[in-house]
């Protein structure tokens, strides 16, 4: 069996920089970030992209293959690029931040690129802001209502559901309340690995027996010692209110056939949807106050 392998670092900055002067030769500076640039990447990995140019209408993101090497593109200007960083700033999440601090420059504003970095690399480094009591309430309440629906008798399928639901919750809530950063994906248990060895093994042998046994034991477990350092379960007492600007007229009807019965919806069913609009709503509402809107 042939063992497939992607481009080296070396070769993945000479394709970045290939991107960069046939599709944005006329942008100011971009960062070359990835697993790839990190020598960590598969064949399947990707380059990261971040493209700066003096001015755009609008920031944008592209998706494309480039010498049979995946590439994903953040085209932004100086302005919406510091909107950015402090949306991925404010959720605890840096994905951003990560691939202008890692990335390699390329481009002719070598100084403005540095500028830049300079600055994230200081936000990256003081870490997230502490989670607001709001946003800390509703990741107790998510994670209770979880971990109350595995210690129910639930069929094989649905314990599985509901670990993957509870999984990256419970990752915020240990990284984010212990002052960490958040990360999603393959990057969870290497940030829980990062910051304590032993918490990652506790996360990766939990989990392991839920998704392999159906033993939702020691998830439980994990959950409660999680927990107890942020005042423990929540769900009695829990409360959030929506903004008052949150109304629409609602008015019954006979629905037409077609397309329009299909736009008409039934007051019982939207408000089925718009709960859980509603609570991550409020939640991801209450994550993105920030003290400090600039880069």
């Amino acid at each position: 069996m042939v063992k497939r392998t992607g481009p080296t670092p070396a070769e993945a900055l000479t394709i970045a920089e290939a991107v960069f002067h046939t599709r944005y030769s006329s942008a100011a500076f971009a960062y070359a970030a990835g697993s790839i640039m990190r020598g960590e990447g598969t064949y399947l990995s990707d380059i990261d992209l971040v493209v700066v140019f003096d001015h755009l209408d609008a920031a944008r993101r592209e998706s494309f293959i480039f010498d049979d090497v995946p590439i994903e593109a953040y085209v932004h200007d100086r302005e919406t690029l510091g909107w950015f960083v402090n949306e991925d700033a404010a959720r605890g999440r840096p994905s951003i931040l990560n691939m202008i601090v890692e990335g390699k420059i390329i481009g002719r504003d070598q100084s403005g690129a540095d500028r830049i970095r300079a600055d994230v690399s200081v936000r990256l480094g003081r870490g997230p802001l502490p989670l607001s009591t709001a946003a800390l309430d509703a990741l107790r309440y998510e994670i209770t209502d979880a971990v109350d629906d595995l210690r129910g008798d639930r069929t094989a399928d649905e314990v599985l559901a509901t670990g993957a639901t509870l999984y990256p919750k419970l990752v915020e809530l240990a990284l984010r309340g212990r002052g960490r950063w958040n990360g999603a994906g393959k990057w969870a248990p290497r940030l829980l690995t990062k910051i304590d060895p032993e918490l990652g093994v506790r996360f990766d042998s939990a989990f392991r027996a839920l998704f392999t046994k159906g033993d939702a034991g020691p998830v439980i477990t994990l959950a409660e010692a999680e927990l107890a350092s942020h005042g423990g379960p929540l769900f009695d007492g829990d409360r959030r209110d929506a903004p008052a600007s949150w109304r629409i007229a609602y008015e019954r009807r006979v629905p037409d056939i077609g397309s329009e019965r299909d736009k008409a919806e039934d007051f019982s069913n939207l408000d089925r949807v718009r709960r859980p609009q509603w609570f991550a709503c409020l939640r991801a509402e209450a994550q993105s106050s920030l003290d400090d809107k600039s880069i």
